[in-house]
C-alpha cells in the first residue's frame, strides 16, 4: 500500500521539518517515508509515506528493521504497497519525535547499503544522536502509542498502529526508561484539565497508569512507584492510587496518611483520598478534603471541578434521603454551592493534538484486507451515509474540548440530579440576571445625572432611553443583549456562535403559554438564529398569523416520518407540551469587572454613588456569572430542547402505533445526546436503532462499554468482533492498550479467559477474524492478566 504518494519526492519530510517548532507536547505520530524504483530505464522513482506508532524506537537498528520489513511486503497485494511486483524499495527514512528534547530522531536506510541515524532540531539543523536522546525518543514513542491508542483527536488516515509492548522484556525496558526519565516527565505537558504539569501530573505518569490500569495490573506500577517514592515524596499520590487499584486499600491509606503528614498541601494526595471516601459513600468527609484541595491549588481547574462533583453527589444523596429536591434554604443547598463552585473554575484554552500539516498527496491508496471485506461486517458504503436533520448536526456540545467539555459534563450531571426547572431557579438565586444588572445600572444613572428623561448607560458606554420599546408585548433588546450567548463553536462551523445554535420551534418562537389547552403534539426540530426568527415573524404576520399564538400545520418530523403523518391525515399543533415543558434560560450578567469575596464590586468607582437596592436585591448576595458558564447554559438548553422534542415524538408515534423512523446518523447523534444527558437506556436504544441502518464504530464502542458494565458476555463479544474488524481495516493492528482490550479484560475477571475463548470459537468466525480476537487473549496469557488461568 502506498498510503500517500508525494507530488515531489521528499516533500513530506520537508513539511515535517518545517512544523517541528509547532509541536508542544508528545508530538505527532512517527513518519515512515520510502522511495521505490522499478529498476527500469526511463521510469521515475516515486516517494510514498504513512504514519505509524508502536515501533521500537530504542535504537537505529530497530527502526531500520521496520523499514526493512516493508521490503518483504511489496509482493503482498494487501500490504503497504501497490499490487505491482515490479517496485523495489530503494531507500527509506523513519522519523520519530523526541518530546523531551524537542528534536526529531531520523534514520536513513539504503537498500542495499548502510544505516545513518541523526537528529534534526527545530531549526532544521542536523546533530549527532546520543544514547540519552535515544532513550528519550523510545519513551516518547511508547507514550504516544499508549495514550493516543483510542484518542479521537489523534485519528489520521493512513495511520498504522502496532503493539508498543509485545514481550516481557519489552515491558521491563519500558519500566526502566520510565524510571530513568520520570523526573523529566513534566516537560511532556499534561492533560487539558491541568494548568501546570508537575512530577505526578503529566503525560508520563498518565501513560504508566493507563498502560497498567487498563489491564488491572497495578502490581507492576506499584513496584515502579515504590522506587520513585524513595527519591520524590510527591509520587505518594500515584503509589496510593496504584495500591487502591490492586485492592490493597489498607496500604494505600497508610501511604496517604504518611505523605500528608509530611506534605499536607499536596492536592493530588487529597484527591486520591477524596475519591477513596466517595467510593465508600462518605461524601461529607470527602467534601472537607475537596475544599482543602481548592485552598492548596486555587488556580487548578481539577481542584474546583472535584469540589463541584462532590457537591453534586452530596445533593443527590440529600434528595434521596429527604425525598424532595429543596428542603433547606437555597443558599445552603449543595446544588447552590455546586453551581457557585463551577462558576469559579479557572478555564484554559484547549490546545489541539500535535499533528502533521502535510501537502496534498498526488495519490492516496488505502486498501482493505480481503478476509475483512468478505466478512461483510463493515458495510463501508452504508457507513458513509451522513444524512441528518440540521438541528442535530448543529448541536454545539460535541464541539466542546478540554476544560469546557468537563464543565459541561458537570453541568449536565447537575441537571440530571435536580432537573432543569430547579437548575434555573438556583441559577437565578446564585447569579445576577441581566435584567437585574440593567435595572441597577439605570437606577445608578438616574441618581448620578437626574434629568427630566430617564436614561440608561449601556456596557458599551452609549446612553439610551430607559424606556424599552415593546414588540408583541415583550421587551425588544438590541444585538448586544445576546452577547452572553455567543462564543461556543459548533463541530460543523467553527465560527458559529451559541446564539446561532440556540434553536426555536419555528411556528411559535418558543412562546410557552401554560394556559393553552393544546393537543399534545410533536414540534418540528429546527435550529435558527435570532435574525431567522425575526424574518419568520414578519412573513407569518404578513399571512395574518399570530406569532404569539399557535399555528396548525401538518407534521413532518423527517422524510420517512412524513409518510406516516400523511397516512393518518393528522394536523398537529406546534407549540406542544414538549416545547412548553422546557423554559429557555434568560441571559445572566457577564462577569467583566473585578469582584470581592462577596461576589460584587468591592467599592464604587470614583465619583460614583452607591447603587440603591430595591425589593431586597443587592449585588452583595449574588455573583456575576462567567461568560463561558452562561454560554454552557445555552448549550445545555439546546441539548435538552432537542431531547425533549425527540422523546415527545417517540411517545406520540407510539400512541398512534406508527413506526418512528430516523436515519442512521440521526440515531447515532441522539444516542450521544442521551449519554451526555445521562439517559442511558434511551441512548442504548438509539445506538441499537442506528446499527439497524448502518455500521457505526462509535455506536458499537458505546454499546461495548454498556454491555461490559452489564456483564453481558455474548453481546460484548459481538461488539468487540465488529470493532476489531473495523480497527484492522484502518490498520490499527494493536491488541493492547485499546478500549476493546480493556472491556474484554474486565469481563475476563468475572468469566475467565477460557470461557471467552470457547465462546469466540463457538461463533464460527473466519480464520482471520478468529486470529485477531485471539490476540487479546494471547496478550493476557503472556502478561498474566487476571483471569488468564481460568
Amino acid at each position: 500500500m502506498d498510503s500517500f504518494r508525494d507530488v515531489e519526492i521528499g516533500e513530506s519530510l520537508l513539511s515535517r521539518t518545517e512544523t517541528l517548532a509547532s509541536f508542544r507536547e508528545l508530538g505527532p505520530p512517527d513518519l515512515c517515508h520510502v522511495i521505490k524504483s522499478t529498476g527500469k530505464a526511463g521510469q521515475k522513482d516515486i516517494g510514498s509515506y504513512h504514519y505509524v506508532s508502536g515501533v521500537d524506537a530504542s535504537s537505529s537498528a530497530s527502526l531500520a528493521a521496520y523499514l526493512n520489513s516493508l521490503t518483504y511486503a511489496v509482493e503482498d497485494s494487501q500490504a503497504w504497497f501497490s499490487k505491482s511486483i515490479t517496485w523495489k524499495v530503494r531507500s527509506g527514512c523513519y522519523c520519530c519525535f523526541n518530546a523531551f528534547s524537542r528534536v526529531d530522531m531520523r534514520v536513513d536506510v539504503k537498500i542495499p547499503g548502510g544505516v545513518q541515524a541523526y537528529i534534526v532540531d527545530i531549526r532544521g539543523e542536523r546533530h549527532e544522536a546520543t544514547p540519552e536522546l535515544w532513550q528519550e525518543t523510545y519513551l516518547s514513542a511508547m507514550l504516544r502509542a499508549i495514550l493516543y491508542a483510542d484518542d479521537v483527536n489523534y485519528r489520521l488516515a493512513g495511520y498504522r498502529k502496532l503493539d508498543p509492548i509485545t514481550t516481557l522484556e519489552g515491558e521491563i525496558r519500558f519500566l526502566q526508561a520510565a524510571e530513568a526519565l520520570f523526573m523529566k516527565g513534566w516537560q511532556l505537558g499534561s492533560d487539558p484539565e491541568i494548568q501546570v504539569a508537575s512530577v505526578v501530573s503529566n503525560h508520563l505518569s498518565s501513560g504508566v497508569m493507563k498502560y497498567f490500569g487498563d489491564s488491572f495490573r497495578y502490581d507492576q506500577a506499584v513496584n515502579l512507584f515504590e522506587k520513585l517514592h524513595a527519591k520524590e515524596p510527591e509520587v505518594a499520590s500515584l503509589l496510593a492510587q496504584a495500591y487502591i487499584g490492586m485492592n490493597e486499600e489498607v496500604k494505600g491509606v497508610q501511604v496517604i496518611a504518611s505523605a500528608l503528614r509530611e506534605n499536607p498541601q499536596a492536592y493530588t494526595l487529597l484527591h486520591v483520598q477524596c475519591d477513596f471516601l466517595r467510593s465508600k459513600g462518605k461524601t461529607e468527609w470527602a467534601l472537607q478534603l475537596a475544599r482543602q484541595a481548592v485552598n492548596c491549588a486555587p488556580s487548578e481547574f481539577a481542584t474546583w471541578s472535584k469540589l463541584t462533583e462532590v457537591y453534586t453527589e452530596l445533593g443527590m444523596f440529600d434528595s434521596v434521603r429527604t425525598g424532595q429536591k429543596c428542603d433547606t434554604a437555597i443558599a445552603d443547598q449543595p446544588c447552590f454551592k455546586a453551581l457557585l463552585t463551577l462558576n469559579s473554575c479557572p478555564m484554559f484554552t484547549y490546545n489541539e493534538r500535535d499533528l502533521h500539516r502535510m501537502p496534498t498527496p498526488s495519490k492516496t491508496h488505502l486498501p482493505i484486507k480481503q478476509f475483512i471485506a468478505d466478512s461483510n461486517i463493515l458495510d463501508e458504503e452504508g457507513s458513509k451515509d451522513t444524512d441528518a436533520d440540521v438541528a442535530l448536526l448543529r448541536l454545539p456540545a460535541p464541539g466542546l474540548r478540554g476544560t469546557f467539555a468537563k464543565a459541561y459534563a458537570l453541568l449536565a450531571r447537575l441537571v440530571s440530579q435536580i432537573g432543569w426547572d430547579e437548575l434555573l431557579k438556583t441559577r437565578s438565586a446564585v447569579f445576577v440576571m441581566e435584567e437585574e444588572y440593567r435595572a441597577q445600572k439605570a437606577a445608578a444613572a438616574s441618581v448620578q445625572t437626574p434629568t427630566k428623561e430617564s436614561h440608561a448607560i449601556l456596557e458599551d458606554g452609549s446612553v439610551r432611553d430607559s424606556g424599552v420599546s415593546l414588540s408583541n408585548g415583550k421587551p425588544r433588546h438590541s444585538a448586544d443583549d445576546d452577547a452572553s450567548t455567543r462564543g461556543i463553536q459548533s463541530p460543523k462551523d467553527g465560527q458559529a456562535s451559541a446564539a446561532g445554535s440556540v434553536g426555536s420551534i419555528a411556528a411559535t418562537n418558543g412562546n410557552l403559554n401554560p394556559n393553552a389547552n393544546a393537543v399534545p403534539s410533536i414540534p418540528v426540530i429546527k435550529v435558527s438564529t435570532e435574525s431567522d426568527r425575526e424574518k419568520e415573524h414578519e412573513e407569518l404576520e404578513k399571512q395574518g398569523v399570530d406569532v404569539n399564538g399557535t399555528h396548525t400545520i401538518s407534521e413532518h418530523p423527517s422524510a420517512e416520518g412524513s409518510e406516516a403523518g400523511d397516512e393518518h391525515g393528522q394536523e398537529i399543533t406546534v407549540g406542544s407540551e414538549a416545547g412548553r415543558a422546557l423554559e429557555k434560560p434568560v441571559a445572566a450578567a457577564a462577569n467583566e469587572e473585578p469582584e470581592d469575596a462577596a461576589g460584587g464590586r468591592s467599592s464604587p468607582r470614583p465619583g460614583e454613588k452607591q447603587l440603591p437596592s430595591g425589593d431586597g436585591f443587592s449585588f452583595s448576595n449574588k455573583r456575576l456569572c462567567e461568560r463561558w458558564l452562561d454560554n454552557l447554559f445555552m448549550v445545555l438548553y439546546e441539548d435538552l430542547r432537542i431531547w425533549t422534542i425527540f422523546r415527545a415524538e417517540v411517545a406520540h408515534y407510539k400512541t398512534q402505533h406508527v413506526a418512528y423512523r430516523k436515519t442512521g446518523t440521526e440515531w447515532e447523534i441522539l444516542g450521544e445526546l442521551g449519554l451526555r444527558l445521562h439517559h442511558k437506556e434511551e441512548a442504548k436504544e438509539a445506538f441499537l436503532r442506528c446499527l439497524e441502518q448502518k455500521f457505526s464504530a462509535k455506536a458499537w464502542m458505546k454499546l461495548l462499554e454498556m454491555f461490559a458494565e452489564e456483564n453481558d458476555l455474548q453481546r460484548s463479544l459481538n461488539a468487540a468482533i465488529r470493532l476489531t474488524a473495523y480497527q484492522h481495516r484502518w490498520y490499527q493492528e494493536s491488541s493492547y492498550p485499546t478500549a476493546i482490550a480493556h472491556h474484554l479484560y474486565k469481563l475476563g475477571r468475572i468469566h475467565g479467559h477460557a470461557k471467552i475463548s470457547y465462546t469466540i470459537l463457538s461463533m464460527g468466525l473466519p480464520e482471520g477474524l478468529l486470529n485477531m480476537m485471539q490476540g487479546y487473549l494471547n496478550y493476557g496469557k503472556m502478561f498474566k492478566i487476571e483471569g488468564f488461568d481460568y
